[in-house]
């Protein structure tokens, strides 16, 4: 993992790079939303909030150093980060603090679910667009992908088994899981892969097909 794994079709930079960046932006505003309905987080943030409890740091902080830290695991695995990989590493946990620093606590258990909700849509949207922006994976989806590339084992186990560790050690170290960890889990798959549909970037002499 040396040199950064660059674009090959540059025709579509220019719509490419700006839907990376709106991505990852509003998947860290969509983190902010899930932590602000406070009724349970998706499995990595709930890592993220157990280690930031522990450390006394940001829970944007954490996921930024988490975010590192699962880069550096791609280097046994041979793995090239992208563009996005770097740049989901960087923004995402910037994101989320600045949501956070805007959006106060609510207490009232409509506007919670409501952020809730929204939350996980729009995690999907920014999901799909920042992967169909075809500018490299996050480090935790590279993570799986060079896994399943050196084990053979299966996408959905290697997912599984990382998603409840990281679920399991969250919880031990205070995080908070929930409705909205159930929630998330069983709406994320079909969200991102309805707006995939409609926001990957075709590659450069190939037509999307509807």
């Amino acid at each position: 993992m040396a040199v950064l794994a660059l674009p090959t079709d540059t025709g579509s930079l220019g719509r490419r790079v700006p839907q990376l960046l709106v991505g990852l932006v509003l998947y860290g505003v969509s983190m902010g939303l899930m932590y602000r309905a406070a009724l349970g987080l998706d499995p990595w943030d709930v890592f993220h909030q157990g280690v930031a409890g522990r450390l006394g740091l940001s829970i944007g902080t954490v996921v930024l150093l988490t975010g590192a830290c699962v880069l550096l695991l791609w280097l046994p695995l041979r793995q090239r980060p992208g563009v996005g990989t770097v740049g989901n590493v960087l923004l995402l946990g910037v994101a989320m603090d600045r949501t956070l620093a805007l959006l106060p606590a609510q207490h009232a258990l409509a506007v919670r679910i409501a952020l809730l909700a929204g939350g996980i849509v729009l995690n999907g949207l920014a999901t799909g667009l920042y992967i169909g922006a075809r500018l490299g994976p996050g480090p935790r989806d590279g993570l799986m992908t060079g896994l399943h590339r050196r084990t053979g084992r299966s996408l959905r186990l290697l997912r599984t088994g990382l998603e409840v560790t990281v679920l399991l050690a969250g919880i031990a170290l205070g995080g908070s899981a929930g409705v909205g960890t159930v929630a998330y889990a069983l709406a994320i798959g079909p969200l991102a892969q309805f707006f995939l549909r409609y926001c990957t970037v075709p590659a450069a002499g190939f037509a999307r097909k509807e």
